[in-house]
């Protein structure tokens, strides 16, 4: 066979096989039977070997995986992955959809999704092929698991279909939509689902592992996350995978509803779940939920609740996002397992942020495919309001099936008049006395400077690997500071190879490395040292927010409670807290000392804008834009200079005016004078 021939074969074969795998394991609809199937595998097997110039990541071949082990590379988001709210009250859900309500005054259609229990997974494709697979990672960015995605057999290694072109684009000549079929992909997109393992494989595969002696896996979500962070995926391969896809992530607009977004990609091929339901009411909603309630364990995976979406994409335009949630979704979890088990003790425990939390230890007990040993208790108010004794009998859950908590008392089991279990008065390490925020929960150490375990944590915080990424870890924190080297973080930067050699576990390699590592972290960008200083409540979201709009550490900390509340997306308790760090001469102090030390603690000019064209302006984006993302827009207002802000004040310099704004921000906007421009006026700005 010449090498036309054999190209021509090859790719007809892949294409034949891409087709068969769809139908069994997307459609459960196979046309040729396991060993027919087989024979064309082996065709193609031979052929590739043969014509390795012909060799193609996304073959059918590949699907067996690699032996060849290596770590895992970290990439972007290129729209972050965020985290859902949740909640498993009625009444929250119904608070939902007011919240909506009050925004979008029209009529409102959700989609009800099963929420599955797996491992969250961001497939990007181009020219319709697969070419990276991402974890959730910390929404920002994830781990690239690409060649473990590949063995999935019901991830589409090649769409279906033809790729978009300007005469198969989405709608029609006027703009509507014209049903959910779609003849052309776009050229690149991407699109998220949850990676699962079905619980009949689960058991078949645990089954093997008990009669070969190997150690059993606790539940099919642990299996699923073990699995895909494996080095070696021919391993992979053989494991019971599965993936549904539930999310269409594009830069540009294609449909008008999360609906037709789903249909349209179940017609490139990927399996998109049949479950979901498009409803026009929270009475809906209720029903939905009430069915997968009572029917959820004749699934053949598991699930922990149920998602509900607004469906109009554009709606979801107009209620917009949280620093961490979208505002247009929310998931409704089940209520968890339960088991009764005896408390043995209560622990108190100090953390970073002086918040002291008790845990209970308890006689170990199984629950949803763990053994329970300690709970948390929250607070003293849980302690109260549970009346909770020493030795009493106790029932326990998984909070989202994940954190183990107490959630009552069994009151039957008590034997005579034992003592109640009492919130301590004084730090557990310290010895100071605790105190209690208005209107918070918690009680606090307020000794952050002289609690070894706040000091210890804050250090743990600053070096971890989103943070500073030093390469020390917990016990050489614990080690340093012991030995009286390090309190603070600017400390760090004071340690010379002279000071660590010789200590326990530190020879000369591992002197020089934590040296070098801390040399290193002085090229961290401004936005994770704002996040590594561990102010609370501003995590990576809020610190590369802060550090993007002030710029620099010096503007952050001269800014008022009303400039830090107009940032986008920053309210009055983040405001307070940033202000309230500042307002300490010691942090001041170490900030300054971190400065001196070489630490970044501004965004470079460069790095700032491409020009100063909006200097000084402040603007609100609001309502939908065509051929452009919010994103994008409010990337555009930053790379020349301005200022994006997410509520209108007296402050605000322009609104950004795109289709369907929000009413009571026109309304604001007309009552203070602030101009309201278009896109070409804004596009005419940007070029001067």
């Amino acid at each position: 066979m010449d090498k036309n021939s054999a190209r021509a074969r090859i790719e007809k074969l892949r294409r034949e096989l891409h087709r068969h795998n769809h139908l069994y394991y997307v459609k459960a609809q196979p046309e040729i039977t396991d060993f027919e199937f087989d024979l064309l595998l082996n065709e193609l097997e031979t052929l590739e070997k043969k014509f390795p110039e012909f060799s193609d990541d996304n073959s059918p071949t590949k699907r067996v995986g690699s032996d060849i082990s290596e770590g895992f590379e970290q990439h972007p988001h290129e729209i972050p992955m965020l985290s859902l709210g949740n909640t498993y009250s009625r009444e929250e859900l119904a608070a939902f959809a007011e919240r909506v309500r009050k925004v979008i005054d029209e009529p409102v259609e959700y989609v009800c999704e099963l929420k599955y229990d797996g491992v969250a997974i961001s497939l990007t494709y181009e020219q319709g092929r697969l070419v990276r697979a991402l974890t959730r990672g910390d929404g920002v960015t994830g781990d690239d698991v690409t060649s473990n995605v590949r063995t999935i057999r019901s991830i589409p290694l090649q769409l279906s279909g033809n790729l978009q072109t300007t005469d198969n684009r989405w709608g029609t000549a006027d703009g509507t939509t014209a049903g959910h079929v779609i003849n052309g992909y776009p050229e690149r997109f991407e699109i998220r689902g949850e990676v699962l393992m079905p619980l009949e494989g689960f058991r078949r595969m645990n089954e093997q592992r008990r009669k070969a002696g190997e150690q059993l896996f606790a539940n099919p979500r642990n299996a699923t996350a073990g699995t895909l962070k494996m080095q070696n995926s021919s391993i992979v391969a053989k494991r019971p995978l599965d993936c549904y896809l539930y999310s269409f992530a594009a830069r540009e607009s294609l449909f008008t509803t999360h609906f037709e977004s789903l249909n349209a990609c179940s017609d490139w091929g990927f399996k998109i779940p049949p479950y979901s339901k498009l409803v026009g009411s929270l009475d809906e909603v209720f029903g939905f939920i009430d069915h997968w309630a009572d029917n959820r364990r004749e699934l053949p995976f598991e699930i922990d609740g149920v998602v509900v979406k607004v469906n109009s994409l554009e709606q979801q335009e107009q209620l917009g996002f949280t620093a961490k949630t979208p505002r247009w979704a929310i998931a409704y979890k089940f209520k968890a397992e339960r088991a009764r088990t005896q408390l043995l003790s209560v622990d108190f425990q100090v953390g970073r942020t002086g918040a002291v939390t008790p845990v209970a230890n308890l006689e170990p007990v199984p629950l949803a495919g763990t053994t329970v040993k300690r709970a948390s208790l929250h607070n003293a108010d849980q302690i109260a309001m549970l009346g909770l004794k020493e030795e009493d009998h106790v029932y326990v859950e998984k909070g989202g099936d994940i954190i183990p908590k107490i959630v009552g008392v069994d009151i039957g089991m008590r034997k005579g008049d034992p003592a109640p279990v009492v919130f301590i008065s004084t730090c557990p390490e310290c010895g100071t006395e605790l105190t209690r925020l208005p209107g918070e929960a918690a009680h606090y150490c307020p000794n952050a400077y002289g609690c070894p375990p706040q000091i210890k944590e804050r250090l743990e915080h600053f070096v971890s690997r989103k943070a500073m990424n030093i390469n020390a870890a917990e016990a050489t924190i614990e080690l340093l500071y012991n030995e009286g080297l390090v309190h603070n973080p600017a400390d760090l930067y004071q340690l010379r190879y002279e000071d660590v050699i010789g200590l326990d576990r530190f020879a000369e390699r591992s002197s020089r490395n934590l040296i070098a590592s801390i040399e290193d972290s002085k090229a961290v960008p401004f936005p994770r040292v704002l996040y590594a200083l561990g102010i609370r409540y501003v995590g990576e979201t809020v610190a590369k927010k802060l550090a993007i709009h002030f710029k620099s550490i010096d503007q952050l900390i001269a800014a008022t409670k009303e400039e830090l509340v107009e940032v986008d997306e920053i309210g009055e308790r983040i405001a307070e807290s940033v202000i309230s760090f500042f307002s300490n001469e010691k942090n001041v102090r170490m900030t300054d000392e971190l400065m001196n030390a070489g630490v970044r603690f501004a965004i470079p000019r460069e790095e700032q804008a491409v020009s100063d064209r909006l200097g000084g302006k402040t603007f609100v984006i609001s309502g939908k834009f065509s051929g452009y993302s919010r994103d994008e827009l409010k990337e555009m207002v930053e790379k020349n200079g301005g200022r994006n802000v997410s509520s209108v004040s007296a402050k605000t310099s322009y609104i950004l005016a795109g289709e369907n704004m929000g009413p009571e921000k026109l309304k604001k906007a007309e009552s203070l004078g602030i101009p309201v421009i278009s896109m070409d006026d804004f596009m005419n700005m940007v070029k001067g």
